[in-house]
């Protein structure tokens, strides 16, 4: 697994959890209330929202035998972020099955990166793990992981 600290700000500026990339309602407060208590009304509570969030990029796919034990692998790293002090909370993106693609899955490995990488920085995350993709035991997404600009973290840092 691969994880990555987000962009960082001034120290005057630094902002963590749901205050990444507030949607710009000429409220910054407001904007704040309208994601808080919309995460709030998915069971999250206020003690969880002021942990630092971890992104999970998850792949579920019924066309992917690679992708099997991920349900399980999703649970521990949860339970990991868990124990660290932060909040994982696990997104889509795309999942590649070779035997079950035409022609190849190189044909869509741009697009797996594309998704990714734009899922994270759309998210409001202080970090994300991402896991080697499909039966293979190398990082497919890391150009996405590269083009985030910062420097991996380690898992005791998330």
């Amino acid at each position: 697994m691969l994880c990555v600290a987000k962009g960082t700000r001034a120290m005057t500026e630094r902002t963590h959890g749901l205050e990444h990339g507030l949607t710009n309602y000429g409220d910054r407060d407001f904007s704040l209330y309208l994601r808080r208590s919309f995460a709030q009304s998915m069971g999250y509570s206020r003690a969880m929202l002021a942990k630092p969030v971890v992104g999970i990029a998850y792949t579920p796919s019924g066309f992917n035998n690679c992708h099997r034990h991920f349900p399980e692998l999703l649970d521990a790293v949860k339970r990991g972020v868990l124990a660290a002090g932060g909040l994982p909370i696990e997104f889509p993106t795309i999942s590649l099955g070779e035997v079950f693609l035409s022609p190849t899955s190189l044909k869509y490995r741009n697009l797996m990166s594309i998704d990714t990488e734009e899922m994270v920085r759309a998210q409001p995350m202080d970090a994300v793990v991402l896991r080697p993709e499909g039966c293979r035991s190398s990082f497919r997404r890391s150009p996405s992981a590269r083009s985030f600009s910062v420097p991996p973290a380690s898992n005791t840092a998330i």
